[in-house]
């Protein structure tokens, strides 16, 4: 099956596609480049002996879907494209739902005109809200969330509801806690473009020398040690759990189906674990300072992921501390490659 993986050459899109590959999948990709870089295509090529089909362009660009749409026999899609982070989408909200939900929407009028089902969407534990209970569960009541981009995230799964209910089609919500690491070939990983709104990046460049000191956002949370708390599942793990996602979609007899499913490793880690769980995995120091809160940050949220367990056959496997050191080995790769 030939599958149309959006932002395929991103963080998670990456590793999906790696894995997507070495399960037989044919891939197409489509990616602007926003926020990855080019070399990201030859290194999944290098780590699977295969080479995904790739487009370069905006999602928003309606005509060039069209031709992609028109040139391969698609047969399910796997959604990343998306802007992601929390704070800029608070100073760039009108770039966030415009770029977040017309893509989305642009690709699913091209599957409703040419019938095709099995969407995998990338969905977000910022759709909880602050969640008054721990853990959260596919239940949790789902609360306005904090930030712009939280809201792009909801508002996305209510439009794929309502497509899958009025076009007959086969949906998946995947809702990730906070992803980590990197590949274990050291070829995929997190790759910032700029100052990194995402803590472990920020970690790592911190421990490299990249940056003079962490910026802990608050440290005045109602939490053990004053920090935010949340649930840190490695990238691979998660990757994994679409593959299992789209097979469970591919295999299902009925022709309209809505899953929602978790994927976290069901524990909280503060901010502060994870800077010393970096410094011990790796032996190196994490020099940061405490600052103000960060507008749209929520105290606490980790997963209760049995569903995908028991639907999936899917649970998280890599401790923090191996998975921060995969971080510390991209590091190294990214330093090699620019020497």
């Amino acid at each position: 099956m030939t599958i149309l993986v959006t932002g395929g050459l991103g963080y998670i899109g990456s590793h999906t596609v790696v894995e997507l590959l070495n399960n037989n999948f044919d891939v197409v990709i489509i990616d602007d480049l926003s926020n990855t870089e080019r070399f990201i295509l030859k290194n999944i090529e290098e780590i699977t002996g295969k080479k995904p089909i790739f487009y370069p362009f905006d999602l928003k660009r309606k005509e060039l879907l069209k031709q992609v749409f028109d040139a391969h026999k698609i047969e399910g899609c796997i959604h990343f494209a998306a802007y992601k982070a929390v704070g800029e989408s608070q100073e760039k909200p009108i770039d966030y739902y415009e770029n977040n939900l017309f893509s989305l929407i642009n690709l699913l009028q091209e599957m409703k005109e040419r019938n095709i089902s099995n969407f995998i969407f990338s969905s977000s534990c910022t759709v909880y809200g602050q969640a008054d209970k721990m853990p959260i569960d596919e239940n949790t009541p789902l609360k306005l969330p904090e930030s712009s981009y939280g809201k792009t995230k909801q508002m996305g799964e209510e439009i794929l509801k309502d497509f899958a209910t009025a076009h007959q089609k086969k949906i998946t919500l995947l809702r990730y806690f906070n992803p980590i690491g990197a590949h274990p070939s050291a070829k995929l990983g997190e790759l910032p473009i700029g100052i990194p709104n995402n803590l472990v990046p920020y970690v790592m460049q911190t421990a490299a020398g990249v940056r003079e000191k962490l910026s802990v956002w608050g440290d005045d949370y109602p939490t053990e040690d004053g920090t935010a708390i949340r649930d840190y599942i490695y990238v691979v793990d998660l990757a994994k759990a679409h593959v299992k996602a789209l097979q469970k979609l591919i295999n299902v007899s009925s022709d309209t189906l809505v899953d929602i499913y978790n994927l976290g490793t069901g524990k909280g880690s503060s901010v502060l674990e994870v800077v010393h769980a970096f410094e011990k995995a790796n032996d190196v120091a994490v020099p940061y300072q405490i600052c103000e809160r960060r507008a749209g940050d929520i105290t606490i949220a980790y997963a209760n992921a049995d569903k995908a367990e028991k639907e999936l056959g899917w649970k998280s496997e890599t401790s923090l501390e191996e998975a921060l050191r995969t971080v510390w080995q991209w590091q190294k790769y990214l330093e090699t490659r620019e020497k």
